[in-house]
């Protein structure tokens, strides 16, 4: 049994991508990657125990995706954002989302925000 926990990492930079699934599986997470619009169909079949979700992506609306997942599930979703707007962010949190990070980022306050969202989600659970 693989004990490891799993991320839905959402977005359509592919560099961008290699860089977070390279990450969080050297800090010890399962990874699956994934575009815009398969996000909410993998959701269902992965049930993830965390998404990183990118918000400038082409083709689709970020807070109607939000909105959807919301919909499936409450599992905990983290934005990367070239946000710095302050309306834009929580916009974004009332559609569903549970933290932002900007970017660029740091690796360890990613995975430090990372770890701190699935410890909290397990405390709720137990």
């Amino acid at each position: 049994m693989n004990d490891r926990q799993r991320i839905l990492v959402v977005d359509d930079d592919q560099d961008m991508l290699k860089l977070l699934n390279r990450t969080l599986e050297l800090e010890g997470f399962d990874t699956v990657v994934a575009d815009g619009d398969s996000a909410v169909e993998l959701l269902d079949k992965l049930v993830p125990d965390l998404v990183i979700l990118d918000t400038m992506m082409p083709g689709i609306n970020t807070y109607q995706v939000l909105d959807i997942m919301r919909e499936h599930s409450d599992v905990p979703i983290i934005l990367l954002t070239t946000e710095y707007e302050v309306e834009a962010l929580r916009k974004a949190i009332a559609h569903g989302a549970d933290d932002f990070i900007r970017k660029p980022f740091g690796t360890r306050p990613f995975v430090a925000r990372i770890r701190a969202k699935l410890r909290r989600t397990q405390q709720e659970v137990t």
